[in-house]
């Protein structure tokens, strides 16, 4: 797998459009490197900006965007809700894939050397990239913020890990590190008043509020610390705010491990604890990009609460994840935009799955041989799973069946992941196919020449068995689907579900017959013979549960 790491700089700077786009405008402009969003706030004056690629690219860009954001942003004049102490205040590097969390702060490092080196000013290391534990935090470095920054400095134990230990009134100081990936998220407040909302900042944030005793004044501990009362969240850093642009208050969170505090339980918390106070959630907001994982987590979350249903689509997860959080409350969400996969997937992949009905009917009629009986197999496949599935969900919230809402939910579940997979297998064993003919029209010429095409013929014809073969798995595990549903769902839905066993059954035998076709030219006779014997057990199964099936429907007539 190829390196790939995230790069999340805060610039501060969110009113300028023109100074924005300089330092945007720098990131765009380095090879293998894709900009994924440009996230303003006029109240914080602060910009967001995320970007991925590989890591000597994306180091590359970071350096030109804080060099370019050191020319364009005077901090001497800056202003702004959230703490800060730079033009670029914050630049973390973010493990994506193929690498791990000690090779991005290896990079995070070199970044930060570089930066004080060449640009002359001050820079600290954090979290991962930082060797010293007192200094791993970014709002211990940032304490006193820009405008207590020309006295901190001075102090020994704050002289810079690089550049030089002088205040720069225009560019401030940045602060350069490696985490994890981290959420931040807001939650809106129906109060003004940014007291209240920090008290439940404090009620929620894991390092929650200083202690005191009954007159008031601050607990200390036998070596003279303050004693903390830890607040009800892991992993999650909060201060509350008065965003003047929205006219409310907001509780201003970074979630740090969504792992452990998701973006659902964070806003359910901050719900029960601003309700003690008296106060009302009304919605929330996502600053900058999260991952679909976490949105399809709150989807699901919020339909167990309702004892709905989670065998959902993908689709239909997010939007009771947007609705039920209320991320629409100050400006639409788009999760076209928002969601990380979403602006990193290869819009060229799923071209068939893309299409409508007619235009993929039309597509298969047409002279092409591809998409042909595999593709088609897959498709019917999953439109069998997608019944079965129907039958699921409609059966979870039948009349008088509320105590089996969870029941029906698990297997509306198990269908949607075979109906998923089973669309991306429309594409794939197409593709596949593509790959058989791109390798017979490979050069022969010469004994090097013959050796590379034959081994990638192989290698295409093994692809070519190993997609409908997992066509056929697929589609069977969705007959029991069927079956169940045939049996114990719900009676006015009962066709529906043969007719999802007749989808699956096809899709089985439609399958097998391309892992048929495809063995007659497979070296690694094996191996063919394997997937032969296998494929006729799953087509006998197939068609057992079939026939169980179709017996519980006609049952029921």
């Amino acid at each position: 797998m190829s390196q790939l790491i995230e790069c999340v700089p805060n610039f501060s700077e969110g009113r300028d459009p023109a100074v924005i786009r300089q330092i945007t405008d720098e990131i765009s402009a380095v090879e293998g490197v894709k900009l994924l969003n440009v996230d303003p706030g006029k109240a914080t004056n602060r910009t967001v900006v995320t970007f991925v690629g590989a890591p000597a690219a994306v180091c590359e860009a970071a350096f030109r965007a804080i060099k370019k954001a050191g020319e364009v942003i005077d901090m001497s004049r800056h202003t702004g809700e959230h703490p800060r102490m730079g033009a670029t205040d914050v630049c973390p590097l973010i493990p994506i894939a193929g690498i791990s969390m000690e090779e991005t702060a290896g990079h995070a490092r070199h970044l930060a050397e570089r930066v004080g080196r060449e640009l002359a000013f001050p820079v600290y290391l954090y979290e991962y990239a930082q060797p010293n534990p007192a200094r791993k935090n970014l709002s211990v470095i940032r304490a006193g913020e820009y405008e207590g920054f020309a006295k901190k400095i001075k102090q020994p134990e704050w002289k810079p890990d690089f550049g030089p230990a002088e205040f720069d009134a225009q560019r401030g100081a940045t602060v350069i590190g490696a985490r994890e990936f981290l959420v931040a998220y807001n939650v809106n407040l129906n109060t003004t008043s940014t007291r209240r909302a920090n008290a439940v900042a404090f009620d929620v944030r894991e390092a929650g509020r200083p202690k005191k005793d009954a007159v008031g004044k601050p607990v200390k501990d036998a070596n003279g610390n303050p004693v903390s009362v830890p607040g009800t969240l892991k992993c999650v850093k909060a201060i509350g705010w008065f965003i003047e642009e929205y006219g409310i208050a907001q509780i201003s969170m970074n979630l740090t491990n969504i792992s452990v505090t998701p973006m659902h339980v964070a806003f359910d918390e901050v719900c029960r604890a601003a309700h003690e106070r008296g106060l009302r959630v009304t919605g929330s907001e996502l600053v900058g990009l999260v991952p679909l994982q976490a949105l399809l987590d709150a989807g699901r979350h919020f339909l167990r609460k309702q004892q709905r249903s989670t065998g959902v689509s993908e689709k239909e997860l997010i939007k009771i994840a947007v609705r039920s959080l209320g991320l629409n409350e100050l400006a639409p969400f788009k999760p076209e935009e928002r969601i990380i996969e979403y602006l990193l997937r290869d819009t060229t992949k799923g071209k068939l799955v893309g299409m409508d009905l007619k235009a993929f009917a039309d597509e298969t009629a047409s002279e092409s041989p591809a998409p042909g009986g595999g593709s088609v197999s897959a498709y019917v496949g999953a439109l069998g799973a997608a019944l079965g599935t129907m039958v699921a969900n409609l059966s979870s919230h039948k009349a008088g069946w509320d105590a089996r809402w969870e029941e029906f939910s698990r297997w509306a579940e198990q269908g949607q992941k075979i109906k998923d997979e089973l669309l991306r297998l429309v594409d794939e064993d197409t593709a596949a196919f593509n790959r058989i003919l791109a390798a017979f029209a490979l050069p022969k010429g010469t004994d090097t020449e013959k050796a590379a095409r034959t081994a990638a013929i192989q290698a295409a014809t093994r692809t070519a068995i190993e997609v409908p073969f997992r066509v056929m798995q697929l589609s069977c595990e969705a007959l029991p689907i069927a079956v169940a549903m045939a049996e114990q769902g719900n009676p006015n839905s009962v066709s529906d579900a043969g007719v999802g066993a007749l989808c699956a059954r096809a899709a089985v035998q439609g399958a097998y017959l391309n892992v048929r076709i495809n063995v007659k030219g497979f070296a690694d006779k094996a191996f063919a013979g394997k997937v032969v014997r296998e494929g006729a057990e799953i087509e006998k199964r197939a068609l057992e549960l079939e026939q169980q099936a179709l017996a519980a429907v006609y049952k029921a007539m």
